[in-house]
């Protein structure tokens, strides 16, 4: 069995960024690269053709699928792929849907190759490798749930900050604007703030949303 190469597939809309990835890991013993994907759609129908052990996912793919519920639809296949994230972003709001999507783990992109390489194995076993910015803000948020943002409160904030206003962040997200509202009043509230603009910038610093 230890004879058994792991087979990856490379899911990223970057091709440099496939082509050091593929640099990399194809160096290591056991592991090689078996296919690429530049689109999360063409990741989920590659996974599924059942040759893949471990997919390495990007979040961002532009138009589109994203990453996360890439994970969520080729983990959802039973006997599925592993899938290890491998991204520049590191934030509540990207890092939650995937884990709750079921990536076996998150490395950030700035990993060292020995690190990528390791992780790759622990997907391929099943176990969970986390980025240490990852992991510690996991750990943050398991000691003070009550200063945690929910993934909808996040989603809200994302909004905010990219300018919406209520009513049109009711449309987006299918709420009410008294919903939305009361979304606004619990981050305010866990943030220490009473404004949206306040509320985005300690989010912001606190690496809740992207910047």
């Amino acid at each position: 069995m230890t004879d058994t190469p792991i087979r990856l597939l490379l899911a990223d809309d970057h091709p440099v960024v496939r082509a050091g990835l593929r640099a990399v890991l194809e160096t290591e013993p056991g592991l090689v690269v078996v296919a690429e994907a530049a689109t999360a759609e063409a990741a989920v129908a590659r996974a599924a053709e059942g040759d893949i052990d471990v997919v390495l996912m990007d979040l961002q793919f532009g138009a589109g699928m994203n990453g996360a519920e890439a994970t969520a639809a080729i983990t959802a296949r039973p006997g599925g792929p592993r899938v290890l994230v491998v991204t520049t972003y590191d934030t509540d709001a990207d890092t939650l849907p995937a884990i709750e999507a079921g990536a076996t783990g998150y490395l950030l992109k700035d990993a060292l190759p020995e690190d990528l390489a390791a992780a790759v194995r622990t997907a391929a076993a099943g176990r969970t490798t986390l980025a240490p910015t990852v992991a510690d803000r996991l750990m943050s948020r398991l000691r003070t749930p009550g200063t945690a943002l929910t993934r909808r409160e996040i989603e809200v904030l994302t909004l905010v900050a990219g300018g919406l206003s209520n009513q049109a962040l009711a449309s987006r997200l299918h709420l009410t604007e008294g919903t939305v509202k009361s979304h606004l009043a619990r981050v305010y509230t866990k943030l220490g703030v009473d404004s949206r603009t306040a509320a985005v910038a300690a989010a912001t610093d606190l690496g809740l949303i992207r910047r």
